[in-house]
């Protein structure tokens, strides 16, 4: 049986870690998403860890923009980002002020709120597929960028919160590459889900985009 969280957000000392000890740290953990409609509870279920600098994988491994601005902020805020001319993609900053890095959250289970959901994410088969991948989870949860730069730890009222609750056991949580990585980031075995569960996404490795004539 999952425990429930007690109703209390995670720390700002949480997200001031290193990110490779973050992003494990996560798994099972609830996000919280309140919107006008209602709140939203999903359990977390798989996350990516990006590095910053020393990253290529990541948005900030050539400096910083007006786009990842946000990651070079405190930790334990939101980072929403466009992709694809189509998607959202929902992280939290993690690391010391200047690092810039974060977690892409991929995928989790849905614990209450499911009628939200369901209103946004119609192509779904069944409610194991409404966060299973980045953007099913940012669609599903209304995440778009006007939640770009959102404090996760600023309290009970927030549109975005994580709250504490009980990790899985260790020995069921896997790690290995990020999905769609390609070039010098893609060997980083930096992706961590639970074992078995079955709203985890599945691996893709990085396809190179063809160039067209």
């Amino acid at each position: 049986m999952i425990e429930r969280p007690d109703g209390t957000p995670l720390p700002r000392h949480f997200f001031d870690r290193p990110v490779l000890e973050v992003a494990p740290d996560l798994l099972g953990r609830t996000l919280v998403r309140r919107t006008a409609e209602g709140t939203i509870e999903l359990r977390l279920t798989e996350v990516e860890a990006y590095a910053g600098d020393i990253d290529p994988g990541s948005h900030a491994f050539r400096g910083r923009t007006a786009r990842n601005d946000v990651m070079f902020g405190p930790p334990g805020h939101a980072y929403v980002y466009f992709t694809y001319g189509m998607w959202h993609c929902l992280n939290l900053v993690c690391g010391p002020v200047g690092r810039a890095s974060g977690v892409l959250l991929r995928a989790g289970e849905i614990l209450s709120g499911a009628e939200q959901v369901r209103k946004r994410r119609l192509s779904a088969r069944n409610d194991k597929e409404l966060a299973k991948g980045p953007a099913r989870l940012a669609t599903g949860l209304g995440v778009d960028r006007a939640l770009n730069g959102t404090d996760v730890c600023s309290g009970h009222d927030a549109p975005l919160s994580i709250l504490t609750g009980t990790p899985p056991p260790s020995d069921l949580v896997r790690n290995g590459p990020r999905t769609g990585v390609g070039g010098d980031g893609a060997p980083h075995p930096w992706r961590y889900w639970i074992d078995g569960d079955p709203t985890v996404s599945p691996y893709r490795a990085h396809t190179p985009r063809r160039r067209t004539t």
